[in-house]
């Protein structure tokens, strides 16, 4: 890597770069519009948004006609796997992210490749002024497997600007751009800056770094040729309308034009590496020490953590959740190993990066200290984690023995346990002078990749279209039932059940969203009834699943929604409205909503708060909404142009995409006035009670409300009166119940307290008797017996107890049927484990366990295991007499 120089040789700052974009494609006739949220919904397909194209998905599908037919945004991206972007790559070079900014313009059946190539041109050469002698252009050079030809209207364009020799043929891989598997395409056509210096641009030809990896021979712009839609047979077809998809990152230009040889080294970082600088106490150098590449995968990963975050995915153990975690994990553990930081680091950032990026995604700022409380105990717990890994690290290497590889299996556990990625454990190998089998750790990782991709496996068919005109139309916040008929269909496959997706013109049923569940309920095509098990949204499309498809799927229908839990959903819905503007009353104004699930059983409302509400604060949460539904407030909903809904007050919620026009839910205007697309009552009153199950914590910062209404809390209600009536007639109706129970837990604690004494006193007589059975076997004063104890931590407490009556060379094997299940001690001494390098877990792994049918681990000085087999207690025994 090139040396860094701190000072930006330009006077355009990032944000003058990102408006000086926007300007111009505004003056060419552009709708600027606002970046999607960076965490994908209703695209069952993607996690997060990882193109500048995800947001217009529906327009190139033909699913939704676009208000505009031109627009261009900066969108945030995330992307952490897929071509040049492997996580555990960024950072290492000067040019990839986990989360970027996509420069992009858009045409929606509107110009095409002539006035996308002269723009781009235009922009780069004579707005930023790039020498045009440091610019290549790519063109798709056709594919004769797919009968593709050469793109010789590109390449005749590009000539009017560029000489041929810097016009370059591309393969499709580099140059023709799908959607997915399936779906819209087309040719590319790729700018590549040259940003080696002037003598190493005299010194060889450009034009073959272009495409090559070469970190200083980047590819700045990519045009989008949509015109093509991909079939699941692999054919092609052409578009009814041509698209223009383009991009440009943001920080790829930024260096350019900021003179840098490193993106990291523009003030899109640099803020926040001068204060990883202060925190830390270590110098940046921009080379490639691990020490300063930590420095770059901090400034990098912080942005994803905190936009994600602040979008609305929270980190979790699993799916998204899971892509956040393992960002914030990468980052501490960078910081942990080549910054020697053993306190959280990360959120010490955020309120930089919150400042810098306020006028663009101002979500950040508004959720700081939200956002902040989150990364710290995200990276707190991690760190504690990776003491508990690091322990396990070094019980692997001591059950090595005299061997010097550690297992791929062990590296796996590490990483997919303890997040210890396997270069970690290689660099901890290292300093041991041990290594890692990295081909067993492959086989392991393939294998859970492998059931991964089994267990989430959908395969698709494409649509059959009947109605290639009719436009979906939702019709069910008025009305149940619907004439109407099927526009396609489509035959899905996951897990081996093969299922249908129905689109209908009209539709009653209420596609999952926001929290609220999909609609369940029927549709009667002639006499044939067919249940509709879900609904949901596919991008713009509402699709209805059904396990069978119509015996005559062009026949009129008629759709019909379950009214009975359509309307308990409802009555949930509204309820997380009183609840949420009940919490901001009596906890504070910090309150916002940070997930739900409203179905027709009960609600689930997640929610930001520091701390756990208390039970006084519960009841006057739920005193609230049942006091609004009591006033039996009528729910008011209307369409409103977006801005002046927020004038009024409306409640917006974080990491939502929301129309210039939205639907605005309002029960008393003093009260609750927020944004939903959901389905409501048309009084408060319809609710009938509101009762609270569970508080809990899902997070750091969020908290969550599990609770009732209408029937299912008066069912709830009375099941705890006579469960409570139960109670009272087990303690022979006391006067006083509280009392009575008070009293029966002191004497339980009492009782308890008699029967640890007991149990002390037993270990100490059965350890008397034990050392009266001590044999010799080669040397090893060995005692191995059957006990009758109550627990298995008897064992290891009788263990224990003998241990200090011999100096060394001792070996003590306990077994005990507790309840039907066998249960084996293990004690070594540690002279025996140091010198013969004798194993306590390795016994029991490999060869007692197996005898009990069952499993077990440890130390290499005391381990343990159980099993289902009681039968070989006296085996194990003898096995370990015949090891001795």
């Amino acid at each position: 890597m090139h040396r860094r120089v701190r000072s930006i040789n330009t006077c355009m700052t990032a944000s003058e770069i990102r408006q000086q974009f926007l300007d111009f494609f505004a003056a060419k006739g552009h709708i600027i519009v606002p970046s999607a949220p960076i965490v994908l919904k209703n695209d069952p397909t993607l996690k997060f948004t990882n193109a500048g194209m995800n947001q217009f998905k529906d327009y190139f599908l033909g699913n939704k006609k676009p208000d505009h037919a031109r627009v261009a945004d900066t969108q945030k991206c995330l992307r952490v796997s897929g071509k040049h972007n492997d996580l555990e790559e960024v950072g290492i070079d000067t040019y990839h992210h986990t989360m970027f900014e996509m420069l992009g313009n858009w045409s929606f059946g509107d110009y095409f490749k002539k006035e996308a190539i002269e723009w781009s041109w235009q922009l780069l050469t004579e707005v930023y002024k790039i020498p045009k002698d440091q610019l290549y252009v790519t063109v798709f050079e056709g594919d004769a497997k797919e009968n593709l030809a050469k793109d010789e209207e590109a390449y005749n364009l590009w000539k009017q600007f560029v000489p041929e020799s810097r016009i370059l043929l591309g393969n499709k891989k580099d140059n023709f751009w799908e959607m997915g598997d399936t779906g819209p395409c087309g040719p590319c056509s790729e700018i590549h800056v040259d940003c080696r210096t002037p003598a190493e641009r005299a010194g060889g030809d450009g034009a073959k770094l272009v495409n090559a990896d070469h970190p200083q021979v980047i590819e700045i712009w990519n045009n989008v040729f949509m015109q093509y839609n991909r079939l699941k047979d692999k054919s092609l077809e052409p578009l009814p309308a041509k698209h223009v998809d383009t991009g440009m990152g943001l920080e790829r230009l930024v260096r350019v034009l900021q003179g840098k040889q490193s993106n990291y080294d523009t003030d899109l970082f640099m803020g926040t590496i001068h204060e990883t600088e202060k925190l830390t106490g270590k110098t940046y150098e921009g080379s490639d020490t691990r020490k300063d590449v930590a420095f770059r995968v901090i400034a990098d990963h912080i942005r994803a953590i905190c936009f994600t975050i602040a979008d609305g995915q929270l980190p979790a153990s699993n799916e998204a959740g899971y892509v956040i975690r393992r960002i914030l994990r990468r980052a501490v553990r960078y910081y942990f190993s080549f910054l020697d930081i053993r306190k959280p680091l990360l959120h010490e950032l955020v309120p930089v990066l919150a400042a810098q990026f306020a006028h663009v995604f101002p979500e950040l700022q508004q959720q700081v200290d939200f956002v902040k409380k989150v990364v710290y105990e995200e990276e707190n717990n991690f760190l504690r984690t990776l003491g508990q890994g690091l322990e396990r690290i070094e019980a692997a290497v001591a059950e090595l023995g005299a061997a010097t590889v550690i297992n791929g299996k062990i590296a796996f556990e590490l990483s997919d346990t303890y997040g210890f990625p396997l270069d970690l454990t290689e660099l901890i190998a290292q300093e041991k002078g041990l290594s890692v089998d990295k081909a067993s750790f492959d086989i392991a990782l393939k294998e859970q990749k492998d059931r991964s991709r089994a267990a989430t496996a959908l395969d698709t068919d494409d649509w059959t279209v009947l109605d290639e005109n009719a436009a979906v139309k939702f019709v069910g916040y008025t009305q149940l039932i619907a004439n109407t008929h099927l526009t396609k269909y489509r035959k899905i496959k996951s897990k081996g059940k093969e299922q249908y997706q129905l689109v209908l013109a009209t539709t009653p049923f209420y596609a999952e969203s926001g929290g609220q569940v999909g609609d369940t309920g029927v549709i009667e095509v002639g006499d044939e009834v067919i249940a509709i098990t879900d609904t949901k949204k596919e991008n713009n499309l509402i699709v209805h699943f059904a396990d069978v498809l119509p015996a005559q799927p062009a026949a009129p229908v008629v759709a019909r929604v379950d009214v009975v839990n359509r309307k308990s959903t409802a009555r949930n819905h509204s309820a997380t409205h009183l609840l949420h503007a009940a919490l901001r009353q009596v906890l504070g104004a910090h309150v916002a909503q940070k997930g739900s699930l409203v179905n027709g059983d009960y609600l689930r409302f997640d929610f930001s708060h520091f701390a756990k509400v208390t039970d006084e604060e519960l009841s006057q949460v739920e005193n609230i909404v049942n006091d609004k539904i009591r006033e039996n407030i009528p729910v008011v909903i209307e369409e409103l142009p977006k801005e002046e809904a927020l004038k009024m007050g409306a409640m917006a919620l974080f990491g939502e995409k929301y129309g210039d026009v939205v639907r605005v839910v309002v029960m008393d205007p003093n009260y609750s006035v927020e944004l939903c697309g959901g389905t409501h009552v048309a009084y408060t009153g319809e609710l009938g009670q509101f009762k609270f199950t569970s508080e809990s914590a899902v997070a750091a910062g969020v908290r969550r409300i599990e609770a009732l209404t209408g029937t299912q809390a008066e069912t709830w209600v009375n099941e705890q009166l006579t469960a409570l009536k139960a109670v009272k007639v087990q303690l022979k109706n006391p006067k006083d119940l509280m009392k009575a129970v008070e009293q029966l837990v002191a004497e339980k604690a009492a009782l308890e307290k008699q029967i640890e004494v007991f149990e002390q006193e037993k270990v100490k007589q059965i350890s008397a008797q034990l050392l009266g059975q001590v044999s010799n076997i080669q040397g090893v004063q060995f005692i191995g017996a059957v006990l009758e104890v109550n627990n298995a931590e008897a064992l290891k407490n009788i263990a224990l107890a003998l241990k200090p009556q011999f100096n060394s060379n001792y070996l003590f094997a306990l077994v005990a049927n507790v309840a039907g299940k066998a249960h084996v001690t293990l004690l070594i001494a540690d002279n025996l484990v140091a010198d013969r390098k004798w194993n306590a877990t390795q016994i029991i792994k490999e060869h007692l366990a197996p005898l009990i049918q069952g499993g077990g681990g440890g130390k290499p000085n005391l381990a343990s295991a159980g099993g289902q087999d009681v039968s070989k207690l006296d085996a194990v025994i003898a096995k370990v007499k015949e090891l001795l």
